[in-house]
């Protein structure tokens, strides 16, 4: 069984192609609730992600999806198991007074980009050069006392699903995907350490989250094998309630 699935060209990650996050929130999307409720979902990007382009997304028997463009094969994703400890976050207050330090604030740093602002000026997670309303603007970066990185976030009610409740939307799940993708790799880039591109994302959401809330999300290193560098995200509500987690795996530089 097929359908389509196309990546808009807000949600990029690189100039080009589709922020990682997003792609994958997307995809995990398309699991079936009793699925999503009771499994993470573990998605692996095979190829550069075209933005605006129908792709052929087909499902398997055994709870596992394909997406190709053509021949050829860009995602492949399955229902899984996902153990990881998650280190307790900073406050929202500490987060913020840190994020003048995120690599989001950088001057001329991305060669594609060169006049741009910020690590990855237009990625729809960390961009500074992204629309307010259209892209997260997770500024995620060191904070004092904690071993990794992390954002205070408030997503902008534009971003929420039409889900009501109360005086907030809730957000779908490939804008809280998109949210766990960046703090990752900022948790190699304030240690020096440059990680390439995401090559492998798990993730799970377990409960849901809220536009124009104080949420927190936090990004810290795991382990690096060769070329992969591998590391843990974790999102959390204003009360300080654990919303969704992710492992992910980097693939590309070593320096």
């Amino acid at each position: 069984m097929s359908e389509q699935i196309s990546i808009p060209f807000r949600f990029r990650g690189p100039p080009n192609s589709g922020n990682g996050g997003y792609v994958a929130g997307a995809i995990a999307e398309r699991f079936d609730a009793a699925t999503r409720a009771t499994a993470a979902i573990e998605v692996t990007l095979r190829a550069p992600i075209p933005l605006d382009t129908p792709m052929t997304l087909t499902r398997a028997a055994t709870r596992a999806i394909a997406v190709h463009q053509g021949e050829t094969l860009i995602a492949e994703a399955a229902a899984t198991e996902l153990a990881i400890d998650i280190p307790k976050p900073p406050s929202f207050a500490a987060a913020r007074a840190a994020e003048p330090t995120s690599p989001s604030f950088l001057r001329n740093v991305n060669p594609y980009l060169p006049n741009g602002t910020g690590f990855h000026p237009v990625c729809a997670c960390c961009g500074f050069d992204t629309v307010e309303g259209e892209g997260l603007r997770v500024h995620a970066a060191a904070v004092p006392g904690f071993a990794g990185v992390a954002a205070a976030w408030r997503p902008h009610r534009a971003l929420g699903s039409g889900a009501e409740r109360g005086t907030d939307e809730e957000l779908p799940l490939s804008i809280v995907w998109t949210a766990l993708d960046c703090p990752g790799q900022f948790a190699y880039y304030v240690d020096g350490i440059r990680t390439g591109l995401l090559g492998r994302m798990t993730a799970r959401v377990i409960r849901p989250v809220y536009a124009e809330r104080e949420l927190v999300v936090i990004g810290w290193r795991e382990h690096i094998e060769g070329r992969k560098h591998f590391a843990g995200t974790a999102l959390f509500d204003q009360s300080g309630a654990l919303c969704a987690y992710a492992r992910q795996t980097w693939i590309g530089r070593m320096d």
